[in-house]
């Protein structure tokens, strides 16, 4: 949890940043919105469960903006999608979450194999299911960019 949470939280902020975009293909809107709906209550869930094992909601010290924990994207991959315009930010976006939601599938399997909460390994098989889907999506969305 303390590793999925950075990581939809900044899943969120990717798709806030296309959402804000003029020129954007209405497809990878709509996904980034989907993106949004979906992980949104998956954070507060999260939190929620933190708070409840009183325990800190990030894993300290680490640097999650770094790039280098599954999939996240690095300060200037999000520059990079942030000053990017129309069909770049579209390409970015579609690029980037696909490697990001790799990552939360690697995370989310990892609950599954050797998590203890049930209700936590729910979600992390959700995810999976999700994401896997999600990545399909965005791989035909990029080829008709």
């Amino acid at each position: 949890m303390q590793g999925m949470l950075p990581h939809h939280e900044q899943a969120v902020e990717m798709a806030d940043i296309i959402l804000a975009k003029d020129g954007i293909d209405p497809q990878v809107l709509n996904l980034a919105q989907t993106i949004k709906d979906e992980q949104q209550p998956e954070i507060e869930t999260m939190t929620g469960w933190l708070a409840e094992w009183d325990a800190p909601t990030s894993m300290g010290g680490m640097d999650h903006g770094s790039g280098t924990m599954g999939g996240m994207m690095s300060d200037d991959d999000m520059a990079n999608l942030d000053g990017a315009t129309a069909k770049t930010a579209s390409e970015l976006f579609l690029t980037q979450m696909t490697a990001h939601h790799m990552g939360a599938i690697e995370m989310a399997q990892t609950e599954i194999d050797a998590g203890e909460s049930s209700a936590a390994i729910d979600l992390a098989t959700s995810i999976v299911s999700t994401q896997q889907a999600e990545i399909d999506e965005m791989k035909r969305i990029l080829s008709t960019l």
